[in-house]
This record gives C-alpha cells, sequence and structure tokens, in this order.
C-alpha cells in the first residue's frame, strides 16, 4: 500500500481482496462449508433412509382389515368414514382405507389422506386403490419440510458465518495492526471491504451449494423437487446475500465495540438474536400463514420466510419485490448507521465501548 491515503474504492477492493485471502487460509472456512454441504446431503437422504417409524393408518369394514393384513402398517379400525377422516384431520393417522361406494375400485376399497397421496401406505398394499385427498396440496408437505429446513438452515450458517467480520475486527484492534491499516486507508473502507469480501465468499459457498444440491436430491429420492423449488431459489439467493449484508454489518459493529476477543460476548448478542430468531420463527410457524405473512416482510427473517412461500404458492411475485426491495432500503440505512459506529469505535482500547459513546466519534476513543 502507499503511504498516502488510497482512493475509496481501491482501498475497498484492497481490503476485501484481504479477507478473502485470509479466510481462504483458515480451516475454520472449509470445515464450515463441508458442514453446510454434509448437512445438505444429511437432511436430503437420512429421512429417505431411515423413515419415520411405522405408519397408522385407520380401517373402515372388514375389506379393508383384510386389505391391509400383513401390510406392516399400524391398523386402527374405525366405525365409519366420518370417523376415519377426523382422525387423518387430526393427524392421529397418515391415511385411511374406507369401502369403494362408486364400484370402481378392483381392490374394493379407497384410500383417504390429507394433503398429498401416502407413498408409504400404497406401497405396503399389495395393490394400490384410489386415492383421495381432504385438502390437496401443490407440494407434499415432507417435501415443504425439507426445503424449509434447507433455507433455515444455508441462512443461519452464512448468518453466524458473519461472526468471522466481528472476529477479524478484533483481532486487528487486539494486534494494533488497525492502527497501520487507518494511517493509509479509509476507515469506512476498511468496513465496505470486509462486508464485500465476505459477501463474496458468500456468493462462492452459494454456488457450491447450488452444485451439489440437485445431487443430493436425487440420492434423496427428490429429483422432481428440484424443478418446483428452482423459482423459489431464483429469490433465495438475492434475499440470502442482501441479508447477509445486513448482518455482516452489524457483526462489524460488534467487532469494534472491544479489544479483545474474549469480550466479544459481550457485543455480540442482538445479532445473535437476529439471527437464531428467525431460523427458529419460521421452522415453528412454519404452518402459521399469518405469521409466515409478517416474517416474510421483516428484513431480518425475510431472507427464509419470503423464499418457503414462494415455494409453497403462498405468495405472489409483487409480495417478494415488495419484500425485497423493503430489505434493500434496510441495508442501506443499517450500513450507513454501521458506518458511523464502526468509525467512531475502532480506534477505541480497553474495555467495551457503548453505542452512544461510538456513535459521538473518535473524540470519545481512549488512547
Amino acid at each position: 500500500m502507499s503511504t498516502g491515503t488510497q482512493s475509496f474504492a481501491a482501498a475497498t477492493r484492497l481490503v476485501a481482496e484481504r479477507e478473502i485471502r485470509t479466510l481462504l487460509r483458515t480451516k475454520g472456512f472449509w470445515i464450515g462449508l463441508a458442514v453446510i454441504v454434509a448437512g445438505l446431503f444429511a437432511m436430503a437422504v437420512l429421512p429417505t433412509v431411515l423413515g419415520g417409524g411405522q405408519t397408522k393408518v385407520a380401517a373402515v369394514g372388514p375389506k379393508a382389515v383384510a386389505v391391509l393384513a400383513d401390510s406392516g402398517l399400524e391398523v386402527r379400525q374405525v366405525a365409519d368414514v366420518e370417523a376415519a377422516r377426523a382422525l387423518i384431520r387430526d393427524d392421529e393417522v397418515k391415511a385411511a382405507v374406507v369401502p369403494d361406494e362408486s364400484g370402481t375400485s378392483a381392490t374394493g376399497v379407497r384410500v383417504i389422506a390429507l394433503n398429498d397421496p401416502p407413498v408409504d401406505v400404497l406401497g405396503s398394499l399389495r395393490t394400490a386403490p384410489p386415492v383421495d385427498l381432504l385438502d390437496p396440496s401443490d407440494v407434499d408437505q415432507g417435501l415443504r419440510q425439507l426445503v424449509i429446513m434447507v433455507f433455515a438452515f444455508v441462512f443461519l450458517l452464512f448468518g453466524m458465518g458473519g461472526a468471522a467480520i466481528a472476529q477479524s475486527t478484533v483481532t486487528e484492534k487486539q494486534t494494533r495492526i488497525v492502527e497501520i491499516l487507518v494511517s493509509t486507508i479509509p476507515v469506512r473502507a476498511l468496513l465496505a471491504g470486509k462486508i464485500v469480501g465476505h459477501a463474496l465468499l458468500t456468493l462462492g459457498q452459494v454456488a457450491v451449494i447450488a452444485a451439489v444440491t440437485p445431487i443430493a436430491l436425487g440420492l434423496g429420492g427428490h429429483s422432481q423437487l428440484l424443478a418446483l423449488i428452482a423459482p423459489a431459489l431464483g429469490w433465495f439467493v438475492p434475499f440470502l446475500l442482501l441479508g447477509f449484508v445486513l448482518l455482516a454489518s452489524m457483526w462489524a459493529v460488534a467487532g469494534s465495540l472491544v479489544s479483545r476477543q474474549e469480550d466479544l460476548g459481550s457485543s455480540m448478542g442482538l445479532v445473535m438474536m437476529l439471527v437464531f430468531g428467525p431460523y427458529f420463527g419460521v421452522l415453528f410457524f412454519s404452518d402459521n400463514a399469518t405469521v409466515m405473512t409478517v416474517l416474510s416482510f421483516v428484513p431480518f427473517s425475510a431472507a427464509i420466510a419470503m423464499p418457503v412461500r414462494l415455494f409453497a404458492g403462498q405468495a405472489q411475485a409483487w409480495e417478494a419485490v415488495a419484500a425485497l426491495g423493503l430489505l434493500a432500503a434496510t441495508v442501506v440505512v443499517i450500513v450507513l448507521l454501521a458506518s458511523r459506529l464502526y468509525s467512531g469505535s475502532l480506534m477505541h482500547t480497553g474495555g467495551k465501548l457503548g453505542l452512544a459513546k461510538a456513535w459521538a466519534g473518535r473524540d470519545n476513543a481512549q488512547a
């Protein structure tokens, strides 16, 4: 670097390149990427391999009992079709085998299920009877849960991956390297370079995930899911990148407020809440349309909630555009605020610096 102050763009590029090179040399980066890939394969393959235990099925009448004999299913006999439908809606059984009143079934029975054809039940029968769905869905519930888990898992890992920015900032302060850096490049360029560098690494990881996803889905028997999930993935990538920049700027501030690695835990609590909150919120309320709608417009959770709603056919394209625009606007505001706080706290040494003093600027930092 020259001794003079670098231009903002050139300085940002230099910092970004330095961050990328540094992180690529660490074992943690490659271990994290390996965990993402392994987790993706596990979520796609393990449900198929392990299964979900013995499936419960309701049976109405002697013909249904006879058809289910030696099927390996847990059979619960009920008095009539209405009782069987009630058990299905209450999620006490996965499906029901009932008499075929239309006379069109070769076996004399029909299968009733809630949203999707019960593949495991039909596969357990010698001859697959017709299937009636109480509440047909465009997307299989099991596949929907898989997509939710994958989106949430990827968001969680990338959100927590931004902690590397906080750690590198603290390391630079603790080793006094930051004093050399700020004498040659603008402080805001240092922040921008860190965010850009880690965002590019995130984009690279997304490319790796995109490459291995078809393989994982194929091994798990979900090849058809890729065509269904593709439109949602097209939205997930920009939401994920903007969400990462949003969190990355906050991670940088968390690192700038302290001067030692052991003090970092005291400043990163809020950012961790903003990572884990959306993760658990989407997992717990994925079946609540109202909550998911709200979460899809909250900038910190939109990166998961909106792609999930798009995949399930519960959101229109204009909603995604609106949520993405709101997220982008929030990113601009948060980055500007983070830049002010980062500049005011980066040269501080000693204990944790309060946000008010960081906002007031460098004059409040201790020598």
